[in-house]
């Protein structure tokens, strides 16, 4: 299976996501769903797959969803869907995909657990905090 990473080039969690994955020596699958959203089908299965609500994979910051009235408790899942795929902006990322599972990988370290492959050196966020140590072990 291709490893799969839901993509926004503007966000520095994204961005030190797919870092992480590419320090494995994993080439992703780059999706930037902002120019290229995922179908329903495609959303709803990340979702289900990643054990989260609709309600938590929405963004809020950022984003139309106040002025969108999404806060409302009444609205139904289809309903959300609906909205985040009218406005892409409201999908929470990264999601990443891979052979072991999926994950909204906020903090970008969460991509660790579903690797299939081993960090190969060091890595430091663009906010300077150590995730991988010079022998490519976690920092815990």
């Amino acid at each position: 299976m291709t490893t799969t990473i839901y993509h926004n080039p503007q966000c520095g969690t994204s961005r030190n996501t797919l870092a992480l994955i590419r320090n494995a020596e994993i080439e992703p699958k780059v999706v930037e769903y902002l120019v290229h959203p995922p179908s329903r089908e495609t959303l709803t299965g990340l979702i289900a797959r990643a054990g989260m609500t609709v309600r938590e994979a929405l963004r809020e910051k950022g984003t139309p969803y106040a002025e969108l009235g999404l806060d409302d408790p009444m609205l139904s899942d289809d309903q959300l869907i609906d909205a985040m795929l009218a406005h892409p902006i409201l999908i929470n990322r990264p999601f990443v995909e891979t052979e072991l599972g999926v994950r909204l990988c906020r903090p970008s370290e969460r991509v660790l657990d579903i690797l299939p492959s081993q960090q190969k050196g060091p890595f430091t966020k663009e906010d300077g905090e150590v995730v991988i140590d010079e022998t490519g072990k976690r920092v815990l």
